[in-house]
């Protein structure tokens, strides 16, 4: 194992503090926790509060999308592992301002889980909460199922509508129902080069061989389509942009947010040339480009590879997308 660590066992909490050192305007640590993170400006009176939460491992995802005109609070679990749901139900108290809470997360089994007990018993202390499941992979079920799919990179879209929807002052049932419209009309398809390695483990979770990759595999190793040799990038996008198109479907005429995002050890370079064919393949389709993003926003550790997201847009949906957000963490669209 190759990383510039000190203890594998203290991973979360050592990049936690020098997090919260780096950015002390931005993100504080709520009194009495460990592993719940805000940003500064938590639980405004009238406001519908955005709580999220996941595992380590995938930074800017989950604590990278706190602040302003995204999420407010934030519980963080070990590497690829979920949240206690006592942190979650701190997170969801700390980010209540009257107004009830969201609780935004990915569909993986032990979040939901954490989520929902966070929910019930925030739910007997007279705080409201609404839930959005972000489910974007179109490989991890089949169409007809899309509920049932995991989430990937494009839940940055489904912050960044929540947030914006948040800080119009709309209330919680209408923060939710546009969360939701944007999840539904998400769809994300990546492939992945190499593995990536849990500290607390000490070895690759999965192998690709050399000369290999993993068409349609998940951002915590999970089986894809199929593993086949290792494709020029113009193929990749093809492939990629052919499923992602072709299952909500997209169609002519359509607009949409575009997310070319890396996983972790892909340089930017090789995103780009990602977007080259992906661009040009949209627009022969007759698939309008609204705003592109290009950068890491879900990574697996170091693992390398990429994704590639589409959100179909509404005048709301871009709307929402253009209003002001800010992280430390947060790459600027076009």
């Amino acid at each position: 194992m190759r990383k510039i660590i000190n203890d594998p066992h203290a991973y979360v909490d050592e990049a936690l503090g020098g997090i919260l050192k780096a950015y002390p305007k931005h993100f504080k640590m709520i009194e009495g926790t460990k592993r719940v993170i805000a940003g500064k400006n938590v639980a405004v009176r009238g406001k519908v509060g955005v709580v999220t939460g996941g595992g380590s491992g995938h930074l800017p995802l989950f604590l990278g999308y706190v602040g302003p005109g995204l999420a407010d609070a934030v519980a963080i679990g070990n590497v690829f592992s979920a949240p206690s749901h006592e942190d979650i139900l701190r997170a969801t108290v700390a980010a209540d301002g009257g107004a009830g809470v969201l609780h935004l997360f990915g569909n993986y089994a032990g979040d939901v889980m954490a989520a929902q007990m966070a929910a019930e018993l925030a739910a007997a202390d007279n705080v409201q909460v609404e839930t959005a499941l972000v489910v974007d992979d179109v490989i991890s079920a089949p169409r007809h199922e899309w509920q049932h799919r995991r989430a990937i990179a494009g839940m940055f879209f489904a912050y960044k509508v929540a947030g914006a929807k948040a800080d119009t002052g709309a209330p919680l049932e209408e923060v939710a129902a546009a969360t939701r419209r944007c999840i539904a009309n998400t769809r994300s398809m990546g492939v992945a080069l190499s593995s990536c390695t849990i500290p607390a483990v000490g070895r690759p979770n999965f192998d690709v061989l050399e000369g290999q990759m993993e068409i349609g595999m998940g951002i915590h190793g999970e089986p894809g389509l199929e593993r086949t040799e290792l494709k020029a990038a113009t193929e990749t996008a093809k492939i990629l942009t052919t499923h992602v198109t072709e299952d909500l479907p997209f169609k002519s005429g359509d607009q949409v947010a575009v997310l070319v995002n890396g996983l972790g050890a892909t340089p930017m370079e090789e995103l780009f040339i990602i977007y080259d064919t992906a661009h040009d393949l949209l627009r022969d389709r007759g698939i309008h480009i609204y705003t592109t993003l290009v950068g890491e926003y879900a990574t697996s550790m170091e693992m390398a590879g990429c994704s590639i997201s589409l959100l179909r847009l509404d005048d709301e949906m871009k709307e929402l997308l253009s209003m002001p957000a800010y992280s430390p963490f947060l790459l600027q669209s076009s």
